[in-house]
């Protein structure tokens, strides 16, 4: 195994068992619970960035305002889909959060077609309508539309679009959408200590080191992420990703004994064929394109 593959895997990996120390948190607020995310994110955020002396790009930010309010809305998208997935696993819904990351490749390739104007192949317009069957069949079998998995996609898929723009690298970026984010989260926890208080307040010594390792579980597989897209091609990095969903399916089963009915099962089944064939037609796409650049004089 290659250092890029095996760097992305465990990026994948923490993500995909995360539901696991979520469910450690059970009881907590999800509101508290994410901002101690946002709280020790932004401590962590600041260790590494002084570590590897990595301070030039808050100058120039002084001369961009226009990036700054970029990294408004990515901030607003990351903490929707933050706060709808720990809802979802504190409600046991983790096999619906884990929708939601199966989805969000086909979501953003819906979202390069309707906002940048990128063309679908025809194969990649069957994988789009198998999908949106899956959707309305799990829909209509469940009788409520699948907000939590749609929530999850759509939040990030926008997210991903906005950070593929943006100016700052993945780390600046996200250190900055905390600074951002981190004035809300104190007035949040601010609020919740003059009312009913807080679980880090009153909790135990090992609640409130759980909360504090919320920071370094969010930025720590973004070092690895970040470590691994630099080694390794996208479309090995693209089949990769489905290890996080994967895992947060497989803890929703057998860790969480969730349940699965029928209908469910055959509605993730069609999903499963939708990304299924996206990957197919993408890897003959890209074998089609290098034959052909092989075959170029």
């Amino acid at each position: 195994m290659s250092a890029g593959v095996a760097y992305a895997l465990g990026a994948y990996a923490i993500w995909g068992l995360l539901p696991i120390y979520l469910h450690a948190l059970r009881g907590v607020d999800p509101g508290e619970i994410l901002a101690h995310r946002i709280v020790w994110s932004l401590a962590t955020m600041a260790i590494l960035l002084l570590a590897l002396r990595r301070l030039a790009w808050i100058a120039a930010l002084r001369e961009a305002p226009a990036a700054v309010l970029r990294f408004f809305a990515t901030s607003a998208l990351v903490t929707v889909n933050w706060l709808v997935f720990i809802w979802a696993v504190q409600h046991g819904r983790t096999v619906d959060a884990s929708l939601g990351y199966y989805m969000n490749p086909l979501v953003s390739l819906v979202l390069g077609w309707l906002l940048l104007g990128e063309r679908l192949r025809p194969g990649q317009i069957a994988c789009v309508a198998i999908l949106a069957a899956a959707v309305a069949w799990l829909t209509w079998q469940a009788g409520s539309f699948p907000w939590i998995g749609l929530s999850l996609a759509f939040s990030f898929a926008l997210y991903g679009l906005l950070r593929k723009t943006a100016p700052l690298g993945s780390l600046e970026g996200f250190a900055l959408e905390v600074v951002l984010l981190f004035p809300f989260a104190l007035g949040y926890l601010a609020w919740m200590g003059e009312g009913a208080g807080t679980a880090f307040g009153a909790g135990s010594a090992g609640m409130r080191t759980l909360l504090v390792l919320a920071g370094p579980l969010t930025a720590i597989p973004l070092l690895l992420f970040t470590a691994g897209a630099r080694r390794i091609p996208l479309s090995r990095l693209g089949i990769l990703q489905y290890t996080a969903p994967t895992l947060q399916w497989l803890t929703g089963i057998f860790v969480f004994h969730e349940a699965l009915d029928p209908h469910k099962a055959l509605g993730f089944g069609v999903i499963w064929l939708a990304l299924a064939l996206f990957a197919l037609e993408s890897a003959w796409v890209g074998w089609q394109q290098k034959r052909e650049a092989e075959a170029s004089p």
